[in-house]
């Protein structure tokens, strides 16, 4: 298999990967794949859906510009795909089919989803029960934690970038757009302008140390989003945002969280605050009751009708602030919040929990409802 490398030229950043194991095709993807349409469009980069001629299997092609503004990019989407390489195991995170090159572009060959963006469900006249959505929430923290332990850092995380593989009933997640993902303990302390104004955690406005807790901050936000309908800390500018986020401004009254669970307000206060090691870690999270509790009645709880509300989808935004980079958020139109990934359903991904009778090697952790397993693999210990 071929290796690529980076020229030293093209300035890698702290946290940023410079070589990918995946062979970047130079023929003629045409001869591979049938393009049959666009599904999104970003300000450097275009998302087709596209058709796998010899196996018959859709896939969506995201072709990414090479310059971008007069500046070589190539160093940005080697690092996509080498993270992507990386994640490979993670059944919660997007997989990387292939890589192809043309002349002004690097294509990545991913799966496809059925499901759209969770941003979907967040912003439904219909609320998901709760049980619902502590499966949402399982399968994330899943897949954060297993990033996590690979010493990758997300930056990203929102329901933009949380897709789903089927949409009724709600299937599976699959995390996206690594884009700003950074490894850490490369190269001292990581600290760098990321992520998305009302995701993003108070430590990177204030330019301080980047950890996985950073992540654990937006996983909070997407609770929220998931059980209230709205955004925490959106403000009517980003100014006003940004200052929500810093003071940690969010509201946990009567009339926001009127159907919601005091567990699911524990769960969340718990991680939306500010000093980042007060926050716990993924496989924590993973013990917390609301997690569990209701996880066998997932069919009987009816859909909760919530008023229509304005409500902000976000802005992603990287240094320099004026500056944002398109990486696979990419929308079909300005009217339209769905990502149109989709992802290959003959793939089952695995359940949320496993029989414990399969598991012979593991170590219970301190709390009842969960049990993790010495490779870190999470379980429900009630199933």
């Amino acid at each position: 298999m071929s290796r690529r490398r980076l020229d030293s030229r093209c300035g890698l950043s702290a946290g940023l990967l410079g070589e990918s194991q995946t062979p970047v095709h130079t023929e003629p993807m045409e001869g591979v794949y049938e393009v049959t349409g666009e599904l999104g469009r970003g300000k450097f980069a275009v998302v087709k859906r596209c058709v796998e001629k010899a196996s018959g299997k859709v896939f969506a092609a995201k072709f990414l510009r090479k310059r971008r503004r007069g500046r070589d990019c190539r160093a940005e989407v080697i690092h996509e795909m080498a993270v992507l390489e990386l994640a490979r195991n993670n059944a919660r995170v997007v997989n990387l089919h292939s890589a192809h090159e043309t002349d002004h572009d690097i294509v990545l060959i991913l799966e496809y989803a059925a499901g759209g963006e969770i941003f979907d469900l967040c912003v439904s006249e219909e609320m998901l029960p709760e049980p619902q959505i502590t499966r949402l929430i399982r399968q994330t923290l899943e897949g954060v934690h297993n990033l996590h332990q690979s010493n990758l850092v997300h930056l990203d995380l929102k329901p933009q970038n949380i897709l789903l593989t089927s949409q009724l009933p709600p299937g599976d997640i699959k995390i996206v757009d690594f884009g700003l993902a950074r490894r850490l303990g490369a190269v001292g302390e990581l600290r760098e302008i990321l992520g998305t104004p009302e995701y993003v955690a108070p430590e990177v406005l204030n330019y301080e140390p980047i950890t996985t807790a950073t992540d654990m901050w937006s996983v909070g936000v997407i609770a929220y989003m998931l059980v209230t309908g709205e955004s925490p800390f959106a403000g009517d500018d980003k100014q006003e945002t940004y200052l929500n986020v810093s003071q940690v401004n969010v509201d946990y009254s009567k009339e926001a969280f009127s159907k919601v669970s005091e567990l699911a307000v524990d769960f969340i206060q718990k991680l939306l605050v500010k000093a980042p090691e007060d926050r716990p870690t993924a496989a924590e999270c993973m013990t917390h009751p609301w997690l569990w509790q209701q996880q066998l009645c997932l069919s009987p709880e009816p859909m909760i009708i919530r008023p229509v509300r304005e409500r902000s989808c976000g802005v992603k935004w990287a240094a320099p602030l004026e500056d944002p980079e398109d990486k696979e958020n990419i929308l079909e139109s300005p009217h339209s919040h769905a990502k149109k990934f989709r992802f290959d359903e003959d793939t089952p991904a695995p359940g949320d929990a496993l029989c414990l009778e399969a598991a012979t090697d593991l170590c219970k952790c301190s709390h009842p409802y969960a049990v993790i397993l010495r490779t870190g693999r999470l379980l429900c210990a009630s199933h």
